[in-house]
């Protein structure tokens, strides 16, 4: 079980911090994994802050918030499906932010009927996801603009006996 902290939703007034976050994170964070150019493709996908606030609002999206700073956010995928973003705030990082918002997702998405979740992990987040049960499925690359970038597609069931999640094992 991961630390305890206070989990609350997505309001859009969160926006402009969230916007800071994500690039906080992206750069400070992922620098062994991806270069500068990488680093600031991605970062420029929350660059519009109302269609980032539409993507966080089209999904479950939870915040981790202590003494006004935030320090995390996750968001879960309408079908319960898969996680499409998790951000933790690099003076957080180690902490258990991260696990405490993974943790909440998945019983979310348990709780709501998914026998699995899946999540397209950064290099940098990968390990973070294996030692949480996450299979590796399959390895990525696409553009963004004109910079490519790569992730690994994981999955882990939530129910046991799952045996589609298992046939991905073998």
């Amino acid at each position: 079980m991961s630390k305890p902290y206070p989990l609350r939703p997505f309001l859009v007034a969160d926006t402009p911090r969230l916007q800071d976050l994500y690039a906080q994170s992206i750069e400070e964070l992922t620098q062994d994994d991806y270069d500068e150019e990488q680093r600031l493709a991605w970062i420029s996908r929350a660059a519009d802050g109302a269609q980032f606030a539409e993507r966080l609002q089209g999904a479950t999206t939870l915040l981790v918030e202590v003494d006004g700073e935030l320090l995390g956010f996750a968001s879960l995928t309408r079908d319960n499906a898969q996680i499409d973003m998790l951000y933790v705030h690099p003076y957080a990082a180690g902490r258990g932010v991260g696990a405490a918002l993974a943790e909440a997702l998945e019983r979310l998405a348990g709780a709501r009927g998914a026998k699995r979740l899946t999540v397209d992990s950064s290099d940098t987040a990968r390990e973070f996801f294996e030692r949480r049960g996450y299979e590796v499925v399959r390895r990525n690359t696409f553009p963004i603009d004109d910079v490519w970038v790569a992730n690994t597609t994981l999955t882990k069931a939530l129910v046991a006996g799952d045996t589609e999640a298992s046939e991905t094992r073998s």
